[in-house]
């Protein structure tokens, strides 16, 4: 099973959504509904009905965004790429991580045999929020909270409470070793998450990603598959090789 975009309210509703984040409730974290499969009914009410200036706003300042670090495994040289697009929210990215994705590691990326790329889908902005405590630590900790994101999902997404989520959130970064600082200053950091959304639609539309999670294996775009499956392309690409 896997998780699909609404096409059409998607880009709609990330411009709509920037136009909350002053709007925000203190203890909350940037809100930047996406118009996705999880959108709540206010992010809907938000795309239906854009501020006339959220075009504007969903765009961050091409000279001044900063920038967005890809977060890889494995050698760049290795003989076969697997990019996987996922959401921090979806329930079917947290199977593929507990089960596939440590296969996949043992047995090709940590012999070095595949190079893997990691890239957000952003439903809703509680996937956004988890996106900023992931990348919150470098690439040094990326994976590691990444993890811990997937194998805790259900309790921080808890019942959706926006306020509930944020601190959930704060948690799990104190846990991997972020100070209470640092965390703040990176889920309130506007600028970050406004590059973050521009580069995922810039990533989604460059490989017609429809549904998380979902491989990119050198190029060419699958739909979420079994263990078996995956190692059979990518034997049968490393026999080409």
């Amino acid at each position: 099973m896997t998780r699909v975009l609404i096409s059409g309210a998607l880009a709609l509703g990330l411009a709509a959504g920037l136009a909350f984040w002053m709007t925000r409730a203190p203890e909350t974290p940037p809100s930047l509904p996406v118009g996705g499969a999880n959108a709540t009914e206010a992010d809907s009410d938000a795309a239906a009905q854009p501020d006339a200036d959220s075009d504007a706003a969903a765009q961050p300042d091409a000279e001044n965004a900063p920038e967005v670090t890809e977060m890889t495994l494995g050698p760049a040289d290795a003989p076969v790429t697997v990019m996987e697009y996922a959401s921090f929210t979806c329930p079917h990215c947290a199977d593929f991580h507990g089960s596939t994705f440590k296969k996949l590691k043992a047995d090709y990326i940590d012999p070095g045999k595949v190079r893997y790329v990691y890239r957000d889908v952003y439903f809703d902005r509680f996937g956004l929020w988890a996106s900023m405590i992931a990348r919150c630590g470098g690439e040094e900790r990326f994976f590691g909270i990444t993890e811990m994101l997937y194998d805790k999902q259900k309790e921080w997404v808890g019942a959706g409470d926006p306020v509930g989520i944020a601190n959930n959130l704060r948690k799990i970064g104190k846990a991997a070793g972020l100070g209470e600082d640092k965390i703040n200053a990176c889920l309130n950091n506007e600028a970050k998450a406004k590059a973050l959304v521009a580069w995922f639609e810039e990533n989604a539309k460059e490989h017609e990603i429809e549904a998380t999670p979902s491989l990119v294996i050198d190029g060419e775009t699958h739909e979420n598959m079994s263990y078996e499956d995956l190692a059979a392309i990518i034997d049968e690409k490393l026999a080409a090789q």
